[in-house]
């Protein structure tokens, strides 16, 4: 072979080697982008997603959106990974508000398990049959604390716009659901934060989570980016269209997802100062750098739903959304199952078998399940001997190990020593079903964080 023959081959091997590398650069650039992203589900049946949409600016198809990435899986906005410090699960369509809020700007107000350098929140519109437009976004960090009380007051210099896909407005298809763009905020550890939404024109009924047992807020205008709140002269226990809040956090290795009924709900708890037993587990995972999201939801069953009561979709319909596609979720905590029994529920091999579908669910998915007991309700309304039974025979199969990876027996918790089917009454809320403040550190303390195996940056599970 000739020099120059040699150089031609040689030449066209590198210009081979170009065209490869310049392949995989594009196809890598076009799957690393950050823009918002979007999801369809069904409108008002079980909130299994149905298909897909996007969200721009427009509302169009999306042919100029910047980076859209599939709903619950992380932006890659770094190196680092996205985790979820705050969720809760879209319960049913606001009754009262069949056109939403329009002309008006709702500051719902939440309380952070970790902190991050950036932030991203997720809004849905899964109970609605119209297209929902957000005119204009904001997230600042709250001067309220989380410590006892609420306010819809801003901390100086934290007030941050949000996007969706590089633009300030966005619409939301029915059904849908939509990521923010990333934005860089120093966001808190068991902080609050305001994550505000100015809605200019009718959007339908309104997707929300009816038992916050926090307090938030409305105004006339678009308010979205006051520091005070002055303007902010509404008050409601709910949180409206928000379900997701994500944070950029080197330190942490995932999220533990608390999924049940109104006792993970908080229902009973003190209003405003974050007593529910998740907040509870979120302080001792605190020094782990661990997110607890709350996906409780009043009055939900495992098997049915009751989307008009605000009970949302069954909750082995509702898994895969309110669970699997929640942002750095390691592990489950699951406690559902009563409102079945209180309903009418009389065979506690059907609620096994549900649960067991769960446990299945997260296990496609490798996540581990930690299982529950059902608490006490002797005393409450639909108490006698039938309901018992059903709770003592699934209890049964539960601690038997049939039927998650492993069990926290809050029923041994919180139950009267002298009549193991009530409620201790230092515990009791008053309706004997739903635990109080006291009731909530108990069973928050009495989970066993080993069971959760969540990577350790000390050997230290035994002594938190």
């Amino acid at each position: 072979m000739t020099r120059y023959r040699g150089f031609a081959l040689l030449g066209a091997l590198v210009g081979v080697v170009v065209l490869v590398c310049g392949a995989i650069i594009a196809g890598f650039g076009a799957g690393t982008s950050t823009g918002a992203s979007t999801s369809t589900g069904t409108g008002t049946g079980s909130g299994a997603r149905t298909g897909t949409g996007t969200g721009t600016g427009t509302g169009s198809s999306g042919s100029g959106a910047q980076a859209r990435t599939p709903v619950g899986k992380a932006a890659p906005a770094s190196a680092d990974t996205w985790t979820g410090t705050w969720a809760a699960a879209p319960a049913g369509a606001e009754p009262g508000a069949p056109n939403g809020f329009p002309g008006r700007t709702i500051r719902n107000v939440v309380h952070t398990s970790i902190g991050g350098t950036s932030v991203r929140v997720t809004l849905s519109n899964l109970y609605s049959p119209t297209p929902l437009l957000i005119g204009h976004a904001s997230v600042a960090v709250g001067r309220g604390g989380g410590t006892g009380g609420s306010s819809a007051e801003a901390v100086p210099g934290s007030m941050r716009q949000l996007l969706f896909g590089q633009r300030a407005a966005v619409t939301i298809p029915p059904g849908g659901r939509i990521v923010s763009d990333p934005v860089p905020l120093a966001v808190p550890y068991a902080g609050d934060l305001l994550v505000t939404l100015y809605t200019p024109a009718s959007g339908g009924p309104v997707t929300y989570h009816r038992h916050a047992v926090q307090t938030s807020y409305l105004a006339l205008g678009d308010r979205t980016e006051d520091l005070d709140g002055t303007a902010y002269t509404e008050q409601a226990k709910v949180w409206r269209y928000l379900t997701a809040v994500d944070v950029l956090n080197r330190r942490a290795p995932g999220a533990v997802v608390a999924f049940g009924d109104s006792i993970t709900d908080g229902v009973g708890s003190r209003a405003d100062t974050n007593r529910r037993w998740p907040d509870v587990l979120a302080g001792r995972l605190r020094e782990r750098h661990t997110g607890v999201l709350n996906e409780g939801i009043g009055g939900n069953r495992v098997l049915l739903g009751s989307l008009e009561l605000g009970r949302g979709a069954s909750g082995v319909s509702r898994f895969q959304r309110d669970v699997l596609d929640r942002a750095g979720a390691k592990t489950v905590v699951i406690d559902l199952g009563i409102n079945d029994i209180l309903r009418g529920e009389t065979d506690p091999a059907r609620i096994t078998a549900g649960l067991r579908d769960l446990t299945r669910q997260a296990h496609a998915r490798g996540l581990r399940v930690v299982g529950s007991t059902l608490t006490p309700f002797g005393g409450y309304h639909a108490y006698n001997p039938v309901t018992e039974s059903v709770r003592e025979r699934v209890n049964a199969e539960i601690r038997a190990g049939r039927v998650f990876d492993d069990v926290v027996d809050f029923d041994r918790a919180v139950r009267d020593p002298y009549a193991p089917d009530r409620l201790r009454p230092a515990y009791d809320s008053g309706d004997h079903l739903h635990p109080n403040d006291a009731g909530y550190l108990a069973m928050g303390r009495h989970l066993d964080l080993r069971s959760l195996s969540l990577p350790l940056e000390e050997k230290a599970a035994a002594r938190l």
